[in-house]
């Protein structure tokens, strides 16, 4: 038996990874904010409504946590489902027009839950190149044999659901895609996945709140709710400014992941002030229209002022557009400038955008005023002229 003749240093691979990252930018810190957030515009957040610090929502997490303590207690099988819970489940679905729904203590674990019960060896994946990170993680919990198809592609996901033969298929796909902000197509997609006898699970974590009617979200504009064969999963930490996550579906769907969901049985339930914190937003996006229209007509303004500066902007379809800007130091040097104009916009590098393609992720809000936008259209022109003064290697 080959014994080593010295010790190895654990934690020497990870100092040398760490040193990579360092020379290409590609680290990463955490930036503790103020309760004001120092001070700047908030850019980079996804609290598209400005519902989190809404007094009506606020007070009723504060009035939540005073009735039913600070946490859940136990997961949702045990002690984790109040009233609370309940009635939350009911309003989202009677909102989205869902016949059910389940609610997570995040949207990641919504996601990772729902695509892990619906899959296993029997059942083909298939997922949108760029979707969130969540959904790729649940198809590898999956057990499932997964297709990757190119983005928006709905030809490609046609030949894979027709090729496969696994006897079941689930397509699974972003609702708008956090990072261009574009809107998945929706209804060619279901048309596709009804044909071949497939499941379509519609992440609806930036579409809830900025699109559809009052927004009602994706699935809901394209027609597709209360469809047996469309499953919707949505946060209630972005529109609703709240924390949690939640599933809609038809009752054999919920009770499969109150059944077989690890992410939904072996986690503790949503804390009750944040389930009421969300179950008050819900209501207030409900009877308040006018701020879906006001978070649309802010994220076309920075679009416009973005392009009018010069630079490459993506055509929001929702509240995020990004700037492209290609390399990762002049993403946060780009940041940087923003910052010098009081706002705060989120700097996206690899891994999470591919390599060369680092960009500025900025997300309207329905609270901007005219002067924040204004200001942003200042700093549109000032990182477009740092990029034409940098030298090019």
């Amino acid at each position: 038996m080959h014994v080593r003749s010295t010790v190895m240093d654990p934690l020497q691979r990870l100092r040398d990874a760490y040193s990579v990252r360092t020379v290409s930018g590609h680290t990463r810190r955490l930036q503790p904010r103020s309760a004001n957030g120092d001070g700047l515009v908030d850019l980079a957040g996804s609290d598209y409504l400005g519902l989190s610090v809404d007094e009506r929502v606020v007070s009723a997490a504060a009035a939540s946590a005073l009735t039913w303590g600070a946490g859940s207690t136990g997961s949702r099988l045990v002690t984790g489902t109040t009233v609370l819970h309940a009635d939350l489940e009911t309003a989202l679905a009677r909102f989205c027009g869902a016949a059910d729904a389940l609610v997570f203590s995040s949207g990641y674990l919504a996601n990772l839950g729902t695509v892990a019960a619906l899959g296993g060896p029997d059942v083909l994946l298939v997922s949108d190149a760029v979707n969130h990170s969540s959904l790729v993680d649940a198809c590898r919990l999956a057990r499932s044999r997964v297709t990757v198809t190119p983005h928006r592609d709905v030809s490609a996901v046609e030949r894979a659901l027709a090729e496969r033969p696994e006897e079941h298929a689930v397509a699974v796909t972003d609702a708008l895609f956090g990072v261009d902000g574009d809107l998945a197509p929706l209804s060619e997609l279901h048309a596709v996945c009804r044909r071949y006898g497939a499941l379509l699970v519609v992440n609806e974590a930036h579409a809830l709140g900025v699109i559809g009617d009052r927004g009602r979200g994706a699935g809901y504009a394209a027609g597709l709710a209360g469809e047996p064969d469309v499953v919707r999963t949505l946060t209630l930490a972005n529109s609703l400014g709240s924390q949690g996550g939640a599933v809609l579906g038809e009752p054999e769907v919920i009770q499969e992941l109150i059944d077989r969901g690890g992410p939904f049985a072996f986690d503790s339930g949503l804390a009750p002030a944040s389930t009421a914190a969300a179950l008050t937003a819900l209501r207030i996006l409900s009877s308040t229209p006018e701020l879906v229209a006001a978070v649309r007509a802010r994220a076309s303004e920075l679009a416009w002022a973005a392009r009018s500066a010069g630079l490459s902007v993506t055509r929001p379809d929702g509240a995020v557009l990004t700037v492209r800007v290609g390399a990762a130091q002049s993403a946060l040097r780009a940041r940087t400038v923003f910052a010098d104009f009081g706002l705060d916009v989120a700097c996206l590098r690899p891994p999470t955008v591919p390599e060369g393609r680092a960009c500025l992720r900025l997300t309207a809000k329905a609270t901007l005023s005219d002067a924040d936008v204004a200001q942003a259209a200042r700093a549109f022109t000032a990182v477009a002229r740092s990029l034409r003064a940098a030298p090019r290697h």
